[in-house]
């Protein structure tokens, strides 16, 4: 059975899973995030390659990093996952620039214990103080390793295509204001903007449009000023979209969260 269970503490959100069925569609988030297969195996797209993370497997993201998600077979998958803001991650290691994890797979037994560590403190619903200071030392075993710094610079004409379209969520994507302010074609833009993101401009779209969503009903815990906010038709909509992200709906999520 599918199951996906997410609470939040100290500024991360924690993610326990179990998964057979459920596929992932292809999408990113705004943070780091941090994982360990638990049983089975865990196979998703990144960058253009098959990525497999066998039984405890240490699985690092960069933030709008897009990947989909699934069981590698009818075994089925359960995994744990932390979803760190950057800004959070680089006060804690005393960096200005986005740092870059260089190896999507580790196997690191200090690492993947400081990660369990983590993730069950806030599952449990342990004290903030305490999620804080695994998560310093989650940190420290981090960047002890898989470490490049900034080498995949956005694209200047991808940055303003990103700021045009969080700008707007709450409208229609309009592909023609963009290429307008790009001075390029429609299909010269999608092109640049799939070869650097690894996902089409509609993809990201609505990707940001249910990030938004969720910051909402974790700040608001109004599911339905979200549905507004972003722009979606009504909740079944919101709820659809959500699920194919974070494998549960916009409802329940905000059941787990507030």
């Amino acid at each position: 059975m599918d199951k996906f269970i997410y609470k939040k503490s100290a500024g991360i959100t924690a993610l326990s899973a179990s998964m057979t069925e459920f596929k992932y569609k292809k999408h990113s988030h705004k943070e780091y995030a941090i994982g360990v297969t638990l049983r089975g195996i865990q196979q998703y797209n990144l960058d253009g390659s098959l990525q497999l993370s066998y039984q405890n497997g240490v699985m690092l993201f960069n933030p709008e990093q897009a990947h989909d998600g699934m069981a590698h077979n009818e075994v089925g998958i359960d995994y744990v996952m932390l979803y760190i803001e950057p800004q959070l991650l680089l006060e804690i290691i005393e960096k200005k620039d986005i740092v870059r994890f260089s190896t999507p797979i580790v196997y690191d037994y200090r690492l993947e214990q400081r990660i369990l560590s983590l993730s069950n403190a806030i599952l449990s619903e342990k004290d903030e103080a305490l999620c804080s200071e695994l998560l310093l030392s989650l940190t420290d075993s981090l960047f002890q390793t898989n470490l490049s710094t900034g080498d995949k610079k956005d694209n200047a004409l991808i940055r303003i295509a990103k700021d045009m379209i969080h700008a707007n969520l709450e409208h229609v994507l309009k592909l023609d204001e963009i290429c307008k302010e790009l001075h390029l074609s429609k299909f010269q833009f999608i092109r640049l903007f799939n070869a650097h993101t690894g996902m089409s401009p509609y993809q990201y779209f609505l990707n940001c449009k249910i990030e938004r969503a969720k910051q909402l009903i974790e700040k608001s815990g109004d599911i339905y000023s979200a549905v507004a906010e972003c722009g979606f038709v009504d909740l079944t909509h919101l709820n659809k979209h959500f699920k194919s992200i974070y494998g549960t709906t916009a409802f329940e999520y905000m059941s787990h969260i507030n």
